[in-house]
């Protein structure tokens, strides 16, 4: 079932009954589309911020928060607000589609903006001699990493970001915390074959990438893929081996 679908159906059911307002309650931006299709089959809609919601659960003695509990708060809020005398002021106004594209992308630039300063306020509390000191490490780190051929400004600040042992740990202890180490899987008699996985799955995904890159556009890693090929390896293994050496 698409979204469409799963509002027609909604639709459908409120036609049953003599509805004269929706009331939603809003989560972020995702109501605008609800509120949109409501509105679009001549329902009047109202969306309310969830606080405002709580605080009348409290009033109306519901502590308690469930689904079910939810679902009957708004709809007692909802018949209050169209007995309110003014009502109208409740109702939300229909936006056309380029209105809605930019309330969305209003939406988000207040999200942007609060990650933002949420992770200012994380690094003001940082000494300013030890940011200088961070910062000329994280300097000298991503110069040396993006000096590879291959390895691009988002390889580096996965590295930099997800891996803070790197140069403090060895070659194999790295490639096991990235998830790059093949795992033995062994039982019996049995010799299975060494697969990777585990690890921090976003450096993995991010050095295999520059890995593809880096077999095109680095001599001396293309060289060494191109050995290990003729040499009858399977590609993805040709591809994961200069990443374990590249921990060194």
């Amino acid at each position: 079932m698409t979204l469409t679908d799963g509002f027609d159906a909604i639709t459908d059911e409120l036609r049953k009954y003599p509805v004269v307002l929706v009331l939603i309650e809003a989560t972020g931006g995702l109501e605008a589309a609800v509120a949109c299709s409501f509105q679009t089959e001549g329902f009047d809609v109202a969306v309310v911020n969830p606080r405002q919601a709580r605080d009348f659960a409290r009033t109306m003695g519901y502590l308690a928060k469930t689904d079910r509990i939810n679902a009957r708060v708004l709809a007692q809020m909802a018949e209050v607000t169209n007995r309110h005398p003014g009502r109208e002021r409740f109702i939300r106004a229909m936006l056309d589609a380029e209105r809605q594209v930019l309330a969305a992308m209003v939406v988000r630039r207040r999200q942007l903006t609060a990650m933002l300063i949420a992770e200012r306020n994380r690094l003001y509390p940082v000494h300013p001699q030890s940011r200088k000191s961070i910062n000329i490490i994280i300097k000298e780190l991503a110069a040396r990493l993006s000096s590879i051929k291959g390895v691009g400004t988002m390889t580096v600040a996965a590295l930099l970001a997800e891996v803070s042992d790197l140069g403090s740990l060895s070659r194999r202890a790295i490639s096991a915390l990235v998830g790059v180490a093949p795992i033995n899987w062994d039982s019996g008699t049995m010799w299975g074959r060494r697969t990777i996985f585990g690890g921090r799955g976003g450096v993995r995904t991010a050095l295999y990438i520059a890995a593809l890159v880096a077999t095109r556009f680095n001599p001396v890693i293309k060289a060494f893929y191109t050995r290990l090929l003729a040499a009858g390896k399977a590609k993805k293994v040709a591809l994961v081996t200069p990443l374990q050496m590249g921990f060194q």
